[in-house]
């Protein structure tokens, strides 16, 4: 295999979609200086559009959660109290994460490089914009907001088996190298991103880029996808598109089996 056929082999997802064009907002930003954590964020001057823009999409998304997201998902946003009513202040939310499992929020200017992102995850901080999708862009929007990071992932930060895991995968991820941080890509794709848990009741949703999405959270349980067991050394070669419905997702038993898995994992390749 020539050098070049090594460089292709190893890019992610995102990287293989970008050589046909990205939107700007989907280029990932270095942070050069220290951006606001914890109690240093300063609450934003949301507009009338902005806050009918949150209230929309918490309304729509909530209708679909019930019977559809993970139980696990459902306590958390309890705990953090977030409700159609205002827009969710990053202050607060990392004040209740912090008595919770530890962790803190960062305020982050859009999508960050993941040198930065992971350092972040390893110190327990979890990196989030403050700005929402423009009306023009609700149901669908290529790049990070508030509502993805808000809505989708912070609830589960409230789990204490999840939170260790996301920081274990901050330490890996800085660890990695080569094919290796290709395959923790892949793996954060079906696990925070796209992940499903099994119940007494039968397959939740756990990741967050179906609970902030209207078509996927649809689509997550439908007969349209076919889940197959949790299974690291399976899921990191398998290939998926960033810009079409999942056809296949991969199914935790408990969170529990999500740490021991991926400690497991790394371990065995040598980045843990």
């Amino acid at each position: 295999m020539s050098k070049n056929q090594k460089e292709e082999k190893i890019l992610s997802a995102y990287e293989k979609a970008a050589e046909d064009g990205i939107d700007p907002r989907c280029i990932p930003q270095r942070l050069d200086m220290p951006v606001p954590e914890h109690d240093e964020i300063v609450y934003p001057n949301y507009t009338k559009e902005e806050q009918e823009n949150w209230k929309y999409l918490y309304n729509r998304q909530m209708q679909y959660l019930p019977g559809r997201a993970c139980d696990e998902y459902l306590q958390g946003a309890t705990q953090l109290n977030l409700s159609s009513e205002e827009i969710p202040n990053l202050q607060v939310l990392s004040q209740i994460f912090n008595r919770i499992t530890g962790w803190k929020v960062a305020r982050v200017p859009g999508l960050i490089h993941e040198q930065n992102f992971f350092e972040m995850l390893r110190r327990k901080v979890f990196p989030s914009t403050d700005y929402i999708r423009r009306k023009e862009e609700l149901d669908y929007t290529p790049a990070p907001d508030l509502f993805h990071d808000i809505f989708g992932h912070m609830p589960l930060l409230t789990n204490k088996s999840f939170a260790s895991f996301y920081q274990m995968f901050g330490e890996a991820a800085l660890n990695a190298d080569g094919i290796n941080r290709k395959y923790l890509e892949t793996l954060h794709w079906f696990t925070v991103e796209f992940g499903l848990i099994r119940n007494s009741e039968g397959i939740r949703i756990y990741g967050a880029g179906i609970l902030s999405s209207l078509n996927e959270v649809q689509n997550a349980l439908s007969n349209n996808v076919e889940v197959r067991e949790f299974i690291p050394e399976i899921i990191v070669e398998q290939d998926y598109d960033v810009w079409h419905l999942q056809p296949i997702l991969f199914a935790i038993d408990s969170f529990e089996q999500l740490e021991q898995g991926f400690k497991d994992w790394t371990k065995k390749v040598g980045i843990l």
